[in-house]
């Protein structure tokens, strides 16, 4: 599947249990493990958790298996390696906490995707 059409996926799949404060970011030039990022917020760790199920139903679906995923029992910050993308989905503190946005923050920040 091509970057695009699993970006798509990735963020139909994340605005469909309504996640919040979705950013694509293009980290090409400033990584080599990896070429886009999404970043999406739950509201708790049942909503994390649920998002990240989600995805990964919508992948399998159309015949995409995650390299890894990461933090799903948790629900405080999943992993999704979708090789090409990764998908950080966070509840709100842990995404402050750590500003990934800040630390890509150089890095063109593509689209916002789903209501902030």
């Amino acid at each position: 599947m091509q970057v695009e059409q699993l970006k798509h996926l990735v963020l139909n799949a994340l605005e469909d249990l309504k996640a919040r404060d979705v950013l694509e970011l293009d980290v090409r030039e400033a990584s080599s493990v990896t070429d886009f990022m999404v970043l999406a917020t739950g509201t708790s760790s049942r909503q994390v958790s649920a998002l990240a199920s989600n995805l990964v139903s919508s992948l399998k679906e159309t015949g995409v298996t995650p390299l890894s995923i990461e933090g799903q029992d948790a629900g405080e910050w999943v992993l999704v390696d979708l090789g090409d993308l990764l998908v950080h989905i966070m509840q709100e503190q842990t995404r402050a906490f750590y500003d990934l946005e800040k630390l890509w923050g150089d890095f063109s920040l593509v689209e916002d995707q789903v209501g902030s």
